[in-house]
């Protein structure tokens, strides 16, 4: 039957019969992501992150309460997400798509955002192309150009480092992620002595490891996506012996979770990444979220607890704006330039490209108290994506 619907009528044409009888007085939105499979956690901590700003905001906005669907994709597959964002739009009614742990997810979902002209709240998904996808997407994550190039230009610049070897994730957002690496690292004055990319659902790392010890760079630069592999990257480093000590190794976030550099132990001492969130992030707005967080979830909040506690943020702040109203065009237009003082820093939804616009910190593995933990060092202010026209 839905079949039939599709068939018959375009998603936009859908989106504007009668939903029902409830619709007056509901924001329905539709939260697709990889609640089950290799990156469950993902979807559950966005999860999280949503249902704590609902708490603590309450879940009616400009008079109408807020209904969350959620949708399994099981993992990071385009066609899927797809097919689950049209369920949420011609079946389900919803006024806004939003989650996307992986940017599959997102790339799938994009084009029924377009067709239905349906508001689109990118959580995680970090490859830049996102929102050129659909001019009704607004991205609250991080694009991993924008964190990549923050960290090759800091690895030459401050960092001493003058050559390096880089190892990523064989999809989009890897790929973003050693391209502009590499861009920057080479512009700065540093030389790329060899690179690897690895199968997107790997869960053993430990031939890649060995292959770039055997090399024994000056540096390594990784890549992987969040989920169970931060940790898995993480025990092959230290079963491999990889001493951050001899060879420096620097990452984006992913790589030194808070899961991943436990399993390191004391061989996670001295990697270096760079980052927009982590939840030893020294300010009273990010103690009191990660004591609220912890209160609810009995675990620290990570960068995807924070993608759907600042993607409810934009929605409930465009809601206000627009009065309520639903349509994709007056929401996205309440979204562009917004600005706010998150628990990671202050952000903005740049006008032009609906992109994040954040601070990146560079960290550092250290022991604290006992406790092995990321620490800033350094960071860089209002940094744009740079596929978009660029750096600061």
């Amino acid at each position: 039957m839905k079949r039939m619907l599709l068939a018959g009528l375009s998603l936009a044409a859908m989106a504007l019969l009668p939903a029902g009888a409830n619709a007056q007085g509901t924001v329905k939105i539709g939260v697709i992501g990889a609640f089950s499979g290799q990156f469950a956690d993902t979807a559950t901590q966005i999860d999280n992150g949503i249902k704590l700003y609902m708490k603590q905001h309450g879940d009616t906005v400009a008079g109408k309460k807020i209904v969350i669907i959620r949708k399994d994709t099981g993992g990071p597959n385009p066609d899927v997400a797809k097919r689950l964002a049209q369920e949420l739009v011609v079946r389900d009614k919803v006024d806004i798509l939003a989650g996307f742990t992986l940017t599959p997810e997102a790339l799938g979902a994009s084009g029924v955002s377009a067709e239905a002209k349906k508001f689109m709240v990118d959580m995680n998904a970090a490859t830049s192309i996102i929102t050129t996808k659909s001019p009704y997407i607004v991205r609250v994550s991080m694009t991993l150009p924008q964190i990549s190039a923050t960290m090759g230009n800091w690895a030459v610049a401050k960092g001493g480092v003058k050559k390096a070897y880089t190892m990523v994730t064989d999809f989009g957002p890897g790929i973003d992620a050693e391209t502009w690496f590499q861009k920057a690292f080479k512009a700065a004055g540093g030389e790329i002595v060899g690179s690897v990319r690895m199968p997107i659902a790997n869960p053993d790392f430990s031939a890649f490891i060995q292959r770039a010890k055997d090399l024994n760079p000056e540096s390594i630069f990784v890549f992987v996506p969040g989920g169970a592999q931060p940790a898995a990257i993480g025990k092959a480093f230290a079963e491999r012996g990889l001493d951050p000590k001899k060879i420096k190794i620097m990452s984006t976030g992913e790589p030194v979770d808070e899961t991943a550099i436990k399993n390191m132990g004391d061989l996670a001492l001295g990697r270096i990444s760079a980052w927009h969130y982590d939840y030893n992030h020294n300010s009273r707005l990010n103690k009191e979220f990660v004591k609220a967080f912890n209160a609810a979830y009995k675990r620290n909040p990570d960068f995807l607890a924070m993608g759907g506690y600042d993607g409810m943020h934009v929605i409930y702040e465009a809601l206000k704006k627009t009065k309520g109203k639903t349509d994709g065009d007056a929401l996205v237009a309440a979204a562009k330039g917004m600005k706010w003082e998150s628990p990671r820093g202050p952000i903005m939804i740049d006008p032009e490209t609906r992109d994040v616009v954040q601070t990146v910190y560079i960290r550092k593995v250290e022991k604290v108290g006992g406790h092995i933990v990321n620490v800033d060092i350094d960071k860089v202010a209002n940094v744009k994506d740079p596929t978009h026209g660029g750096g600061k």
